[in-house]
C-alpha cells in the first residue's frame, strides 16, 4: 500500500467516452481516487451511489472524484447511466493504475483465494502528493469518511 506523503503515481486511462484522463490534468486541485472491484455489484454500487449523493459536497470543496476499476469503458458507461453517476470513472483493464497504487491483492472469499482489487481510496493534494489513505474502504461509509476528513 502506498503511504501518505508519497508522490501519487501518475496515470492516463480512458473514461466511458474513450477520452484519455490523466491524474496530471488535475494538478492544483485536490483529487479523491477510489479503486473498486466491479461495476454493478452490490458493494460497488452502494459505494458509487454514496459518492454520487455526496458529489455536490465534493464539488463545493473543489475536490475531483475519480473511480477506477478493471471494467471496460462500455461497462462504465452503463454503470454511469443506470445510477446517474456525476463523477469520473476510468477503465484500467491492464491494471496499470491498480498495480501502481498497490491495490491488486490476494483476497479470500468463502475459503477461496483469488487476486482482485482491494477497495481503497486515496486523497491526493494539489501538488500530486498522497495526503490520506483509506485502506479496505467500506462501501457505505467511504464517501462520508472522506468528506469528514476534508472538512477537518
Amino acid at each position: 500500500m502506498l503511504q501518505e506523503g508519497m508522490k501519487a503515481p501518475s496515470f492516463t486511462l480512458m473514461n466511458e467516452r474513450g477520452e484519455q484522463i490523466s491524474l496530471s490534468d488535475f494538478l492544483g486541485k485536490k483529487v479523491v481516487v477510489y479503486f473498486y472491484p466491479k461495476d454493478n455489484t452490490p458493494g460497488c454500487t452502494r459505494q458509487a451511489c454514496a459518492f454520487a449523493a455526496a458529489y455536490e459536497d465534493f464539488k463545493h470543496l473543489d475536490v475531483v472524484v475519480i473511480g477506477i476499476s478493471k471494467d471496460s469503458q462500455r461497462s462504465h458507461a452503463n454503470f454511469i447511466k443506470k445510477h446517474d453517476l456525476p463523477f469520473i470513472l476510468l477503465s484500467d483493464p491492464e491494471r496499470e493504475a491498480i498495480e501502481a497504487y498497490d491495490v491488486w491483492k490476494e483476497k479470500k472469499l468463502y475459503g477461496k483465494v483469488s487476486m482482485g482489487v482491494v477497495r481503497s481510496t486515496y486523497v491526493i493534494n494539489e501538488e500530486g502528493i498522497i495526503e490520506k489513505v483509506f485502506e479496505k474502504a467500506k462501501p457505505d461509509t467511504n464517501a462520508a469518511e472522506i468528506l469528514a476528513y476534508l472538512r477537518g
